[in-house]
């Protein structure tokens, strides 16, 4: 698998999903996005896995965006505030509502521990790229070529960090959600040993 082969949609709300990403997320958050589609799209074609690009696309763009301070709730977990946040989005860009659904589901069910690729192959594989490119998790899966282009391509500028501490935060704010339970269980110390930062 090559960076070139890689399939990236251009539709008007994969358009405008980026746009929004580039708007409100700093430059860390915005490539670990971008990533998250690649390192998506890529395990995809590589095994197989039938999925929608358009939907993969928007939800990798949106799927952090509970972490910035504008869309930051404080009664939410960051992932159901991205969910909602992609719901209106969708319904902008002129989607029906069960797509606008999925979208959401897709958002919340990437910080689930496994989702299944028969029923939801779009959170399959965001739920699979997110965990690569913020702890390092199955990267053997991915030829190290591929993986070197894609840091080369949109570099990590400190994503472990920046990370770690937006988790902190929301664990500090909402112990109860997964964030809070995935800092409790050694988050910092899984993503400052991520091998993407060797």
């Amino acid at each position: 698998m090559k960076y070139a082969e890689i399939v990236v949609p251009e539709t008007p709300a994969t358009r405008a999903a980026i746009e929004v990403a580039t708007a409100y997320c700093s430059p860390a958050l915005l490539n670990h996005s971008v990533r998250a589609y690649l390192w998506a799209a890529a395990y995809a074609a590589m095994n197989d896995i039938a999925f929608d690009a358009e939907l993969l696309y928007v939800s990798s763009m949106l799927h952090d965006i509970g972490l910035v301070r504008e869309f930051d709730s404080h009664t939410v977990p960051f992932e159901e505030a991205g969910g909602h946040l992609a719901w209106v989005f969708c319904a902008a860009a002129g989607w029906p509502v069960e797509r606008r659904v999925r979208a959401c589901e897709v958002i919340v069910r990437h910080m689930w521990a496994e989702v299944d690729v028969e029923k939801d192959p779009e959170g399959h594989l965001l739920e699979l790229s997110t965990g690569l490119d913020i702890s390092g998790r199955r990267s053997e899966a991915f030829p190290e070529e591929l993986r070197a282009e894609i840091l080369e391509r949109h570099p990590r500028l400190g994503i472990a960090g920046e990370f770690a501490a937006c988790f902190e935060d929301q664990a500090k704010r909402k112990p109860t959600s997964l964030a809070g339970h995935f800092v409790r269980n050694g988050f910092a110390a899984r993503v400052a040993s991520n091998v993407l930062d060797r």
